[in-house]
């Protein structure tokens, strides 16, 4: 038998007052909050709610009426629908000033510490075509928007090359022009679609999990190399072989050409070997005079000039000396490890990733740094009192973890360790709190930081220095936090 359709309310005149997390705007009703998306402070609407839980409602906007002088233009064609850049319907002062607000939220209601003045969130200097990589989705139906469905017009089902609409595995918006990453990540994406349809290539279904082409990968370096990962669903060989000489004829310029066939039930290839078709087997990215190695499968932040301006933070709050050891947690490819060596007598890296360790090892050797150690594995079983005896005792420490924090036997070891400094690098203030909480009985927060990475979304990056405290202080506890943060990986087609 069918479940019983819930019979949700229609909000009347409901005024948006603030921003929300996720990218939400909310307003009260009732003494109730209402979350709604793509509305900003300002906005006077009338909500159809969707979803109604005794402390919150969420719904959307039905009806305009009155719109908020803070009010930006949208200038994608996809925006509200394909789920990302959320912001760009406000203005990039206003998104800054949340951003630095949401950090002052979180810093301060989940962690309970004790705070400086927190600095304005650092802009990005580019707004638009600023991410150096994305990931787009092969669909063998395209998803129709409300306004088509609405028309009542006969349309057509026709394969998508695209965006996951938020929330739905198996729907794809197509994308025509996207924002996002510099040309010619536009370019590659529609050619390869035209082709594929031209040829009768097959679409991805995520339901039935048939269709030969199902992902593609475009990254864009600083120095304008370029690498395209595609990724197929079957070993289907002569037609694999046909596209890829054909993006290479088509595109000459790119530096690294790659496939992956994907014959598993997801979407990740991280556990998969791609295969050099043409070109290099990497890129090169280049900060500050040095050159660092981008493979295939590795991480890189994904707003190149912006994370120059990030790792300028953390290095700065290290305030490294000449005769000091460094420990970078989580280092990834080991940019911030290597960005730093210079200031200090040795730099040692830890990450779970074995490739990026590699990649790592490669970015010192070419950049004539002798001064770095990396090691993979799992840094609860890494990192402990041994390994700090056998690598010397740091007298700074900069984590980078990934969403979900660092795990407590991790802080403990370096609670033992009693680095001088503490640089943590945060893309979740909220578990950052956390964490922050944890360590406050021996550190004190000196600095905060906020760097925008990912304009026109509510993500922001969370930079924080912390001193370790002097006998005389370190006799007060922090308080423990009170929620549980979001532990999501890190990570928007980011």
């Amino acid at each position: 038998m069918a479940r019983k359709r819930a019979n949700h309310p229609l909000v009347e005149g409901l005024e948006i007052t603030t921003l929300a997390a996720e990218g939400k705007a909310m307003g009260r009703w009732n003494d109730v909050v209402v979350f709604v998306p793509m509305t900003v402070p300002g906005d006077v609407v009338d909500v159809q709610i969707r979803l109604k839980r005794r402390r919150f409602m969420e719904g959307y906007a039905v009806r305009y009426i009155k719109r908020s002088p803070l009010r930006a233009e949208p200038f994608c064609a996809h925006f509200g629908v394909c789920g990302g850049c959320k912001w760009q319907n406000l203005p990039y002062d206003e998104q800054l000033r949340f951003k630095t607000a949401q950090v002052r939220d979180q810093l301060t209601r989940i962690g309970k510490i004790e705070l400086p003045e927190i600095a304005p969130c650092l802009g990005s200097a580019e707004t638009r075509f600023y991410r150096n990589k994305l990931e787009f989705t092969f669909a063998d139906r395209r998803w129709l928007t409300q306004e088509e469905v609405a028309s009542g017009e006969a349309l057509e089902a026709s394969p998508a090359a695209g965006f996951h609409i938020p929330g739905m595995f198996d729907k794809v918006l197509d994308i025509e022009r996207c924002h996002l990453q510099p040309e010619p990540s536009n370019a590659i994406r529609l050619e390869v679609r035209r082709f594929c349809l031209e040829h009768g290539y097959t679409f991805h279904n995520a339901r039935t999990h048939e269709g030969l082409m199902r992902n593609m990968i475009v990254r864009t370096a600083s120095t304008g190399e370029v690498m395209v990962v595609v990724v197929f669903g079957a070993d289907d060989r002569a037609r694999i072989e046909t596209l890829m000489g054909h993006l290479a004829a088509t595109f000459p310029a790119v530096t690294s050409l790659f496939y992956v066939v994907n014959e598993k039930l997801n979407d990740s290839v991280g556990d998969l070997q791609p295969v050099l078709y043409a070109g290099k087997d990497h890129i090169v990215e280049q900060m500050e005079g040095l050159r660092f190695k981008v493979g295939p499968k590795s991480f890189y932040q994904t707003n190149s000039k912006q994370a120059y301006e990030l790792y300028k933070v953390a290095r700065d709050f290290a305030d490294l000396k000449p005769g000091e050891t460094l420990y970078d947690l989580y280092t990834g490819t080991g940019t911030i490890a290597n960005f730093c060596a210079a200031r200090c007598a040795k730099a040692v890296g830890i990450e779970y990733v074995p490739e990026a360790i590699e990649d790592a090892k490669v970015n010192s050797a070419i950049n004539g740094i002798g001064n770095t150690a990396f090691y993979a594995g799992d840094m609860k079983e890494v990192l402990d009192d041994a390994f700090i005896a056998a690598n010397g005792r740091p007298d700074v420490v900069i984590l980078d973890p990934p969403r979900a924090g660092v795990d407590e036997p991790v802080i403990d070891v370096i609670l033992r360790a009693a680095p001088e400094r503490i640089v943590y690098v945060s893309c979740n203030p909220a578990t950052q709190a956390r964490d922050l909480a944890l360590m406050d009985a021996r550190y004190r927060v000196a600095a905060v930081q906020p760097v925008d990475m990912f304009p026109h979304t509510h993500h922001v990056e969370n930079v924080v220095k912390l001193v370790r405290r002097t006998a005389s202080e370190a006799g007060t506890p922090g308080a423990a936090p009170d929620v549980a943060p979001d532990a999501a990986p890190c990570g928007a087609g980011q």
